[in-house]
């Protein structure tokens, strides 16, 4: 049984971006060079990182903010405008030095060919204006998540993850590079397996994988950690123990976002109720069915209970 998540409020900051998607046909091979030539037929938007983390907490019937930063141009006024249009309150700070992330995906034969990013990072004053809007928010959401991309966004964030905290607000990190000094203090951190290697160092079995999650967890003073392993399923290290859930995907197709899925899902899960253990269970099924879809997705409440 899902809990209702209507009362649930979760307030998501971090890094925002546009995806787009031009999806075509390919018919041949260029003569200029040995790839393939695509023939654009349609294009779609659809926001991204953080922007996806919020859209998520929507489809599961919460109530989602979106606090962020983004240029003074047209893909910042997209993303606006495709926030406002899923019900997603939104705090976008414009930067006129910033240009917003573009993320442009070429689809051919429902295949990803190519993709090519345009970013910047945003500056000090605006990121500063931010972290007093995110003071200012904290008292009406149930639940934090802060979503780091590593674009500048979230150059405050110990900062906010100790007022999260005193205020009484689990904080849930999807972590970024390798200094994870930096989200000391948090409730809970989501690294995948790879960028959690990238921190740890490799492991050869689950017992040895224990041992340096549960030694990360203490250097940083989080309550729990969250290593996804893709294939492998997730695992959840809190106390003494280590919590594992396989991997629930009928077919994987791809998997661009699904981070994005299972830290909303295991924010609305705890803010409408759940323990930890519980929420990560309701996080692996939603992890099961974003995958099963081409691009940024999302995963609705309904899709959820039929998956049960």
């Amino acid at each position: 049984m899902l809990p209702d998540t209507s009362a649930a409020r979760v307030l998501v900051v971090g890094d925002v971006m546009l995806d787009r998607y031009w999806f075509g046909e390919v018919s041949r091979i260029s003569p200029e060079a040995p790839v393939p030539v695509v023939k654009i037929e349609r294009t779609e938007e659809r926001p991204g990182g953080a922007a996806n983390v919020a859209r998520n907490v929507a489809a599961l019937g919460a109530g989602a903010s979106l606090l962020s930063v983004v240029g003074a141009d047209e893909a910042g006024q997209s993303l606006a405008r495709l926030m406002a249009a899923e019900g997603i309150e939104t705090s976008l700070h414009e930067d006129a030095d910033l240009s917003t992330t573009i993320k442009l995906r070429v689809i051919g034969r429902q295949q990803q060919l190519l993709r090519i990013d345009f970013e910047s990072s945003p500056t000090h004053e605006v990121l500063r204006a931010k972290l007093a809007d995110f003071e200012r928010q904290l008292p009406r959401c149930g639940v934090v998540v802060l979503s780091d991309y590593g674009k500048g966004g979230l150059a405050h964030i110990g900062e906010m993850i100790r007022l999260a905290r005193a205020a009484g607000k689990p904080v849930l990190v999807d972590p970024k590079g390798e200094d994870y000094a930096r989200y000391a203090g948090a409730t809970l951190l989501t690294p995948n397996r790879s960028e959690f290697r990238q921190v740890v160092g490799r492991w050869s079995n689950d017992a040895e994988l224990k041992v340096k999650a549960m030694r990360l967890r203490d250097e940083l003073g989080l309550e729990a950690l969250l290593v996804t392993r893709s294939e492998e399923g997730m695992t959840l290290f809190r106390g003494s123990e280590a919590l594992h859930e396989p991997a629930q995907a009928r077919e994987v197709y791809d998997v661009s976002g699904a981070g994005d899925t299972v830290i909303a899902a295991l924010a609305v899960m705890l803010a409408a109720g759940l323990d930890l253990g519980a929420a990560m269970r309701v996080a692996n099924r939603a992890a099961g069915i974003v995958v099963g879809k081409l691009g940024t997705a999302v995963v609705h409440l309904d899709e959820l209970r039929s998956s049960v």
